[in-house]
């Protein structure tokens, strides 16, 4: 069964992820730096990101990788501290623009699409120092970064994404303080920078349409991640209840603002306005946008990328103790099905992309799909053969062609999380969800092909699966 003629095959990676040369040639802090070097057990074995796969010496081997697999397209991000150390356009490091022009001009030559994200979780210590995302400052900065990667890469770059999962980023940084700079503010700081994210995204997009848009002819949106999120009864109204809120809370939250009206959904807004009153806040612990912001936000996507690994069930949790945090705002719990297999916290679950693109078809008037990231991990020591996971990529394949050909979802493209074994995050090394084997013992770094690298290389070869629905 075949995917429509012109889709595009792509795997991806982010800069922190898979670099290293942390403070080669001119690069400054990112805040994924700073966290890692304190230690503290907050990443696995207290591992970071210095070297990872070293792609900032070996984009060559990548560039093997990529062509094995036959890609049309390959998704990277840059990396904001490399190409101006300190945030700024005040000094810019022209090593750095080297170094992703020899990318960019690598793929074209090899007549693979570059997609390019602005930014993806390594935003510069500098900005963090000033406060980061919950500083209204952010926008500004942001928006003169993205001009100045438009005006340096946009001749040849035609396919942005501007933030890399806002949703998951203002939460597990500013809210749980998971992710650096690591300082929790439960039930407000994921709100403050939500806010922020949004509007750095949209001005950047303005950005972009106003100045660049007639000459260089691209298309820029952000990417979400979205679990499939389905009532642990279906039968319970209040179940039922509980997973629309929470699919809001998760996915429209910022969806609605962009691809919509402007807004937070009213069910967001309420939520939190209650909650915030019951807790004695003077107002909503969710900020509000002007009308001319909202005018601003609405319409600035040109495509919808979304990141679909796994689904889970919710049931309704009422918030009792009136306790602060996003989860309690929400008033669920979420969990997996026993029956679900899982690596971590992935559980198969293939029919949960199907619901989730069908929705987003649904709820969002039939738009352009970009899936820029799925994937399935293995656990360390990963054996090359990775009959599991490559059962989890075919199962996909087999939705997604349903969701195309049966619910006529407008889906272009698919994107493998990840090329390479990486630095995954809190996770540091132990969790591999690379199509390539890196052995990190190894100063020179080896990529090898696990069989679903290969495996997916069929797929794209024949832009199908060989089976039928």
């Amino acid at each position: 069964m075949a995917f429509p003629e012109g889709f595009g095959w792509a795997a991806a990676t982010a800069a922190y992820q898979v670099e290293g040369g942390w403070d080669a040639d001119g690069k400054g802090p990112c805040v994924w730096d700073t966290f890692t070097h304190q230690g503290g057990e907050r990443v696995f074995k207290n591992q970071t990101g210095d070297v990872a796969c070293g792609s900032y010496t070996l984009w060559e081997e990548d560039l093997k990788c990529i062509k094995q697999l036959g890609l049309t397209h390959y998704r990277f991000s840059l990396s904001w501290s490399r190409l101006l150390p300190d945030g700024t356009t005040g000094f810019i490091n022209q090593k750095g623009i080297d170094y992703y022009n020899k990318i960019i001009d690598d793929l074209l030559t090899n007549g693979v699409t570059p997609i390019v994200t602005l930014y993806h979780f390594d935003l510069p210590q500098a900005l963090e120092d000033q406060g980061g995302w919950l500083s209204e400052a952010i926008i500004e900065f942001f928006d003169k970064y993205a001009q100045f990667c438009f005006s340096t890469f946009g001749d040849r770059v035609k396919q942005w994404i501007t933030i890399n999962e806002a949703n998951i980023l203002s939460m597990m940084a500013y809210d749980l303080g998971i992710f650096p700079p690591g300082v929790p503010h439960c039930g407000t700081g994921g709100y403050q920078a939500a806010h922020n994210l949004i509007k750095a995204h949209a001005r950047s997009w303005h950005s972009y349409d106003s100045l660049f848009r007639k000459e260089q002819k691209g298309l820029v949106s952000l990417s979400l991640f979205a679990t499939w999120l389905e009532p642990a009864d279906p039968n319970s109204v209040s179940d039922q209840e509980a997973a629309k809120r929470a699919i809001t809370f998760h996915l429209d939250f910022f969806a609605k603002p962009i691809f919509i009206d402007g807004d937070y959904p009213e069910v967001v807004k309420s939520q939190i306005a209650s909650m915030s009153q019951k807790q004695g806040y003077p107002s909503s612990r969710l900020p509000e946008f002007t009308e001319e912001e909202k005018k601003m936000i609405k319409g600035t996507a040109d495509f919808f990328a979304v990141q679909y690994y796994t689904t889970r069930l919710i049931k309704y949790q009422e918030n009792r103790k009136g306790e602060l945090g996003i989860l309690q705002d929400v008033e669920i719990e979420f969990f997996p099905d026993p029956s679900w297999k899982n690596v971590d916290w992935i559980y198969v679950v293939p029919w949960g992309v199907r619901k989730l693109l069908k929705y987003i078809k649904d709820t969002y008037n039939n738009p352009v799909i970009y899936i820029t990231e799925n994937g399935f991990p293995q656990s360390d020591p990963a054996p090359l053969d990775d009959t599991q996971r490559w059962e989890y990529f075919r199962q996909t394949f087999q939705e997604l062609l349903k969701a195309i050909h049966l619910d006529k979802v407008n889906l272009r493209l698919y994107c493998a999380w990840s090329l390479l074994d990486n630095f995954e995050w809190n996770q540091g090394y132990s969790s591999r969800f690379g199509l390539f084997h890196v052995d990190f013992e190894d100063p020179a770094r080896p990529r090898v092909p696990y069989t679903s690298a290969k495996e997916y290389a069929k797929i794209v070869r024949n832009n199908g699966l060989e089976e039928h629905l």
